[in-house]
């Protein structure tokens, strides 16, 4: 089974195993991660905003224009921001490891 590692706001790293199939706000939900996911995946906001290590954001399939709309609502955004529910994890991404952002902001709240 792939694994990947969450890099908590306090710096603990989590490995986890990670389903291929599953997206990383999935995985996250499972592994009791704190990611909020407040639209469920459904690409409606930026809450579920991860911090892809460099070595791994290559790896990924590029943004669609959609997710990075949302993107530009996340709070702390960088060079290698992504949404976890468009994260869909592959063989290929075994190891992959992200970092949660020191804070998030929810629109649908607002």
């Amino acid at each position: 089974m792939p694994k990947m590692t969450f890099v908590e706001r306090d710096g603990t790293r989590r490995e986890v195993d990670a389903p291929i199939g599953l997206s990383v706000l999935e995985i996250a939900h499972k592994n009791n991660i704190d990611i909020e996911g407040a639209c469920e995946g459904s690409l409606a906001c930026s809450t579920c905003h991860v911090i892809v290590e460099a070595d791994w954001f290559e790896l990924l399939k590029d943004a669609s224009e959609d997710e990075e709309d949302m993107l530009d609502l996340a709070f702390g955004l960088t060079q290698t921001s992504r949404l976890g529910c468009q994260i869909i994890i592959t063989e290929e991404l075994d190891g992959l490891t992200v970092r949660l952002p020191q804070a998030t902001r929810n629109m649908m709240n607002a």
